[in-house]
């Protein structure tokens, strides 16, 4: 497999990794607001379920953000070559090299293959 794909897979791991954490997360907050029972302390049953609620809008925000890089990731032929920096490139600098597609972090391909690729 070639770097570009093998990256373009790396991406696609990411968000599907990232979705799932999210969903997980949402799911636990629903399940702990609707868990919470009315207690004698007052407004502590209001402000448990007001904290699980934004929790859940949070993460469904970030999954809104998710659906984005997923859409721009979807855009990307791997197989395409270009003379420009477009996304799907590799670009070689001397501080590293760069898979110009959505914000990963570093991503580990194969080593072997990565600088069987580079050289």
């Amino acid at each position: 497999m070639k770097l570009k794909q093998q990256l373009y897979l790396l991406c696609c791991e990411y968000i599907t990794n990232r979705e799932a954490e999210i969903k997980k997360v949402i799911a636990e907050a629903r399940e702990a607001a609707a868990n919470e029972t009315k207690s004698s302390a007052g407004d502590k049953y209001e402000t448990g379920r007001e904290t699980m609620q934004q929790e859940i809008d949070l993460n469904i925000t970030r999954l809104n953000e998710l659906g984005k890089l997923k859409l721009a990731l979807e855009r990307i032929i791997p197989e395409q070559t270009s003379s420009t920096v477009i996304p799907g490139s590799i670009v070689r600098t001397s501080n590293g090299n760069y898979y110009i597609a959505i914000g990963a972090g570093k991503l580990n391909p194969d080593y072997a293959l990565a600088i069987k690729c580079l050289n």
